[in-house]
């Protein structure tokens, strides 16, 4: 399949992107990953291996793009929590006691 990543076209196979991963240890995961035969590997890190470029030349979106056409099971980043309300010391004494907290 031919893809442009960081404004360069690239011929990739699945069986390439497997080869090219082969023996590569995966980095711990914080964002975007793609499943790579049993290993969960970060967009970035696969893009670098087989594009060969500097992780800053490119997007994830890029490379999410190109793995997933090739069949490659991306995940993107975990929703953030929702934030939670910081009670003021008084509050959360009175909270404690039992009282209804003031809105």
């Amino acid at each position: 399949m031919r893809c442009v990543i960081a404004r360069f076209p690239f011929d990739l196979t699945k069986s390439g992107v497997l080869e090219s991963m082969k023996g590569v240890k995966p980095e711990q995961v914080s964002g975007e990953s793609v499943v790579i035969g049993r290993r969960t590997y970060p967009v970035k890190q696969v893009g670098q291996v087989i594009t060969r470029q500097d992780r800053r030349d490119f997007s994830a979106g890029e490379v999410l793009r190109a793995m997933t056409q090739l069949g490659f099971t991306c995940r993107n980043l975990a929703p953030a929590p929702a934030p939670t309300r910081v009670l003021d010391p008084l509050q959360q004494a009175s909270a404690m006691l039992g009282a209804p907290v003031a809105a």
